[in-house]
């Protein structure tokens, strides 16, 4: 009976020994773990804050994205600014873009933006006149249209108020591989060179 009691009280004492290390243990990881500062004493970043920088959907965002390859002004304080202009496995030419207000009335864009071909301007305004020249193999590219004869590009575009802008793309068939150089143009806008990647 007595023996009984000793096993008893020594596992009491084995199960507290064991609770206490394991709250001691508990504190020093919370005490260790939530130290956010570096050597020179500085916070630092915490990793789901790197991590939903990294993952930002909105290119707009993140670094090296207000990248402008060309700014091109047009009429009524009109500025198209492209920002990419990229090739496709697809063997095309995607060309994005911003177009702004910039001046302090509300303005729209020229329907000579949409080219003189009768199949494009039946669809209504676009930017279906844009084209890409290749001054080295003196070639120029069209947008392209699909098989109801709708331009892969933005269309019936909004009544800009000054200030406001809104983004535009545009689709070409890919010059050769070769040419990374090409001049963009669009009626009732400058014309300006940009450089195609991919």
């Amino acid at each position: 009976m007595q023996a009984m009691s000793v096993r008893f009280t020594t596992r009491a004492r084995t199960g507290a020994v064991a609770l206490v290390v394991a709250a001691g243990l508990a504190l020093g990881v919370v005490g260790c773990g939530g130290g956010g500062d570096s050597e020179d004493g500085k916070p630092k970043a915490s990793a789901s804050a790197s991590a939903s920088r990294g993952d930002d959907p909105n290119p707009s965002t993140q670094e090296g994205s207000d990248e402008i390859l060309a700014e091109l002004r047009g009429e009524g304080g009109l500025i198209l600014k492209i920002t990419s202009a990229t090739r496709d496995a697809g063997g095309f030419v995607t060309v994005n873009g911003e177009l702004k207000n910039d001046s302090s009335e509300p303005a729209r864009v020229s329907l000579r933006a949409a080219g003189v071909e009768t199949e494009i301007l039946r669809h209504g305004p676009s930017l279906g006149g844009a084209t890409l020249v290749d001054s080295a193999s003196k070639k120029r590219y069209y947008v392209l249209r699909d098989t109801d004869g709708r331009p892969l590009t933005t269309t019936n575009m909004p009544r800009l108020k000054a200030g406001e802008s809104i983004p535009v793309f545009m689709q070409f068939p890919a010059p050769p591989a070769e040419t990374s150089e090409v001049s963009f143009q669009l009626p009732s806008f400058a014309s300006g060179t940009i450089q195609i990647s991919g």
